[in-house]
């Protein structure tokens, strides 16, 4: 009988190797990851014109109209839409007149755009059912060029369906006019305003047309903005569809796939770390900049915000903004450019209102950063001499000091947390989470900056290391950071509010199991002692999706203004 013997490699073999078990776990996690990239944010839908037209006469007018040239189309739908108006000056609540005259507006912007004209330019001279023919003209409604409505295309919502992750029911205005989509055409809009929506603009509009004799004028209405129109000596509400500029551009844009690739290329996407409006820029208007949590993009707020621009009352009084970051990297570093960003935003806008901010999971760590004094705790936690005695380099001096040394933001008002990874959570340190840092990997690429800091911190924190922690590492509950953070005492100037999800499971609110978790943050993470109010509900880690999260910010903006 041979003996079998190790040979001197084969433990270092075994080191390498997958245990079963684990393989199996990172087999369901590629799948995971295939799966969900298959499971999209939105998805749009062209509905047919049956579906739009809401009476016999309205598909009746479209099929007459189809077998027409483009101008005699909309010839016909200007008969139509005169038609309607004249019976609401009679009866300015005759709801049928006014569907039939929304349906007509929308379909002359429809042709206008499938037929690539410019009334803009020059008036479109179209047929008549009696009498002299129309004369169609279009008033941009911004004077700067970059805004012309030929940088952009113009589309009715009527036309389109949406399913998806991200997808709610629509929570529609009725009132006058044509709700339409305008979209960037090809412009890069951040190379005139850092705060626009991105690169591309995805906008909601909504469209009348006025007419005088024979002589009519499209005229473009933002419903964030105005709520009520004059027309033909009556007021009406304005009608607007909020979700699908929204929907359009998750469908378009792919955010999902973004949020993955800035959480395990982090560095690739640093540049793309910015604050954006979601709206027209309003000084009358309370800015609520919404941070998104670990993996994800901004897109993960479009339901909240489409639920939230469905109220009238939020409507007048809030502007919404996004902040959107590489979930990768250690979260100390998206605070240090968010508060540069908002020192940007002060300049552009000097007369800005104090801004309210909401974080979820990790954006809640970012926020929590915002509201304290840190004083020079952290740096001295981590170094024995002052930054200015350190052997920094500057570049490796400013960016330490921008991320460990800071102070409480005197224009920030509130703070709300939804699901905020504060302390952090286990699930950083088991296998999925060390499977996750790995794949994450270094998220700070700038050797010099890596090789400084670690080299002249204190013996404790050089041993064994070779380059910052990443989102993931600083997530453990262990981490000497959270610790020293979360003892940085809150500002007591402003006002915070927490919503914590515990997935209907209930659960003992320490550290006892079975305990209270939304499961992937504990409550005892999220929890915080001196909130205004704090609110547990039935749901997953994603809190900000459940209707009561939704109902719950909603409450507290608006007590926020009373």
């Amino acid at each position: 009988m041979v003996a079998l013997t190790r040979s001197p490699s084969s433990s270092k073999l075994e080191k390498r190797m997958i245990h079963p078990r684990h393989l199996f776990h990172l087999l369901a996690l590629l799948s995971l990851l295939f799966f969900s990239a298959c499971t999209q944010y939105s998805k749009v839908y062209k509905r047919p014109i049956f579906r739009v037209a809401s009476t016999s006469e309205q598909k009746s007018l479209y099929r007459k109209a189809q077998s027409k040239d483009p101008l005699a189309r909309i010839g016909s739908y200007l008969d139509t839409a005169n038609s309607a108006r004249l019976k609401l000056l009679a009866d300015h609540n005759d709801s049928q007149a006014q569907s039939d005259y929304n349906f007509a507006v929308a379909r002359i912007v429809e042709v206008i755009e499938a037929e690539g004209y410019s009334p803009w330019e020059q008036a479109l001279t179209c047929p008549a059912a009696t009498g002299k023919p129309w004369q169609l003209s279009l008033k941009p409604p911004d004077p700067r060029p970059e805004y012309h409505p030929s940088n952009f295309h113009i589309l009715p919502t009527d036309r389109f369906a949406f399913k998806g992750k991200l997808i709610n029911k629509a929570h529609l205005v009725e009132g006058m006019g044509a709700p339409v989509t305008v979209i960037g055409n090809d412009l890069d809009f951040t190379k005139f305003d850092p705060f626009a929506q991105g690169k591309s603009i995805y906008y909601g509009f909504t469209t009348i047309i006025r007419f005088k004799n024979k002589k009519c004028v499209i005229e473009v209405i933002d419903p964030l903005e105005q709520d009520q129109v004059a027309f033909d000596g009556h007021r009406y509400q304005v009608a607007s569809d909020f979700q699908a500029p929204l929907a359009l551009a998750m469908a378009e844009s792919h955010p999902k796939k973004m949020g993955r690739g800035m959480m395990f290329k982090p560095t690739q996407h640093l540049s793309q770390a910015r604050l954006a409006r979601l709206q027209v820029y309003n000084p009358n208007k309370i800015p609520v900049i919404l941070i998104h949590g670990l993996g994800d993009s901004p897109a993960i707020w479009a339901p909240m915000v489409d639920y939230l621009r469905s109220d009238t009352e939020i409507r007048k009084r809030y502007q919404f903004w996004v902040f959107g970051y590489p979930s990768g990297l250690p979260y100390p570093l998206p605070a240090a450019i968010l508060r540069k960003q908002l020192d940007l935003m002060k300049q552009r806008y000097p007369n800005h209102k104090d801004v309210i901010i909401v974080g979820h999971s990790l954006g809640g760590n970012i926020t929590r950063l915002l509201i304290s004094d840190s004083g020079m705790e952290i740096w001295n936690t981590y170094f024995d001499k002052a930054p200015d005695k350190m052997p920094f380099s500057d570049t490796t001096r400013q960016a330490l000091s921008d991320m460990l040394i800071f102070k409480a933001r005197p224009d920030v008002s509130r703070v709300i947390f939804a699901s905020a990874s504060l302390r952090g959570s286990e699930k950083a340190v088991n296998f999925w989470g060390r499977l996750g840092a790995k794949l994450i990997g270094n998220p700070i690429t700038m050797d010099r900056l890596n090789k400084e800091a670690i080299a002249n911190a204190r013996p404790e924190f050089r041993q064994g290391r070779k380059h910052l922690p990443n989102s993931v590492h600083i997530l453990d509950p262990g981490t000497t950071f959270l610790k020293v953070a979360n003892n940085l005492p809150l500002s007591d100037k402003i006002p915070y509010h927490s919503i914590i999800g515990d997935r209907g499971k209930g659960g003992n609110l320490d550290h006892t199991p079975p305990v209270s978790t939304d499961g992937i943050v504990p409550y005892w993470s999220s929890h915080l002692d001196g909130a205004q109010s704090e609110l547990i509900i039935p749901s997953e880690h994603w809190s900000i999706l459940h209707p009561q999260a939704k109902a719950e910010v909603r409450r507290i903006l608006l007590q926020h203004t009373d």
